[in-house]
């Protein structure tokens, strides 16, 4: 009801077993409208994120490329909407809320619920996928990852390729 009354787009976050979508949504009487939004599956589309597209990562990519898009459309601010999500600390929702800010689009979060810089990159997968290389059990668990031409070690890597792609393809420059 807060959300509805304060007269500001909500910034929807939702993720299924398989994909995020993010959405910036204005309550109108005759239905909601959407202003601006991206789903994950259009990283790998677009911007050729060989990634999975419902981990921290793709939250954040996709937060940023709704942010984006809301910004080209004038929207300076949105109430954070993460529906039927657990509010937990380092959540997926809030790497993409994250994302938003990042780029301008003021979107309220504590930094304390935040995931770290490290985790949104992936530095976690990597270390991970190193350990495992030393085990003989890489292709086991990342099978995904290396069918689409990634080596999760370099996961790091690819998620600021791509980011600097989007940033790239909206004119942004900050």
């Amino acid at each position: 009801y807060v959300m509805v009354m304060s007269g500001h787009p909500r910034f929807v976050v939702r993720k299924t077993n398989k994909y995020i979508w993010v959405q910036l949504i204005v309550p109108r009487p005759e239905g909601d409208y959407t202003i601006a939004s991206a789903h994950s599956r259009e990283l790998v589309k677009l911007f050729s994120w060989k990634g999975g597209t419902s981990n921290t990562s793709a939250a954040y990519l996709t937060g940023l490329l709704a942010a984006l898009r809301a910004l080209q459309k004038n929207v300076k601010y949105a109430v954070p909407d993460i529906g039927l999500h657990r509010a937990v600390k380092g959540s997926i929702v809030f790497a993409a809320i994250k994302a938003a800010n990042d780029v301008g689009l003021k979107v309220p979060v504590s930094d304390e619920v935040v995931p770290s810089q490290d985790r949104i990159k992936g530095v976690h997968v990597a270390e991970y996928a190193r350990l495992l290389k030393e085990k003989n059990m890489l292709e086991s668990r990342f099978s995904k990852y290396i069918e689409r031409g990634l080596d999760p070690e370099r996961l790091p890597e690819h998620f600021e390729e791509v980011r600097e792609a989007i940033l790239k393809a909206h004119g942004f420059t900050g």
